[in-house]
């Protein structure tokens, strides 16, 4: 199984819809997609800015934001699947499913994921690819990626969340950071343990 974080910044940049053809095209099946919060999330932040509502509030809505996207993404191919829970997506990635994760809120209170705008998408990809024992979580960004810098200089530079190095620590799973330039051009048979 392989879980593949789509950044909500690929929709702002006009690129989302070729990423998930490359998804459709490159990866038959066992591929769980998770969105990002893009413009539905900095519309969450701006909100706790001028209300001042509290970080579990925000984190509900930040949840909803990543739910938005699941249904633009469904929107955009409908023949993949949309589920919430770890067991849905278990059942469908058993039919041969391409799944798109819309988080359930309550399944990630129950597993105690804390309410902090460290905790973003990125990191909500990691635990849920460890969660379903994933081979391989790979992040597509809209960002550059600098080769050389290792995990802890990209979250320093914000390129990943300041929790996903936590999420990672132990991960059995391989773990690749990557442009959505190098994604849709990346070939499926060399999956060596790789920060890009």
């Amino acid at each position: 199984m392989i879980v593949i974080k789509l950044g909500g910044s690929l929709a702002e940049s006009g690129v989302l819809v070729a990423c998930l053809n490359a998804i459709e095209r490159k990866y038959a099946d066992g591929v769980v997609i998770v969105p990002g919060g893009g413009a539905f999330a900095d519309q969450v932040r701006l909100a706790q800015q001028h209300w001042r509502f509290d970080d579990g509030v925000a984190h509900a809505m930040a949840l909803l934001a990543m739910q938005q996207m699941a249904l633009l993404f469904k929107g955009l191919k409908p023949a993949f699947s949309i589920t919430g829970s770890i067991a849905g997506i278990q059942a469908q990635s058993a039919r041969q499913k391409t799944v798109i994760w819309s988080p359930d809120i309550a399944e990630l209170d129950k597993a105690g994921i804390e309410a902090s705008w460290d905790i973003t998408s990125d990191s909500l990809a990691a635990w849920l690819a460890a969660m379903l024992s994933a081979d391989e979580l790979i992040l597509v960004k809209s960002a550059v990626i600098d080769a050389d810098l290792d995990i802890d200089k990209l979250a320093e530079q914000g390129i990943v969340d300041k929790a996903f190095c936590g999420f990672i620590a132990q991960a059995p799973f391989t773990v690749k950071i990557i442009n959505h330039r190098s994604f849709q051009c990346l070939n499926t048979t060399n999956r060596s343990r790789a920060f890009w």
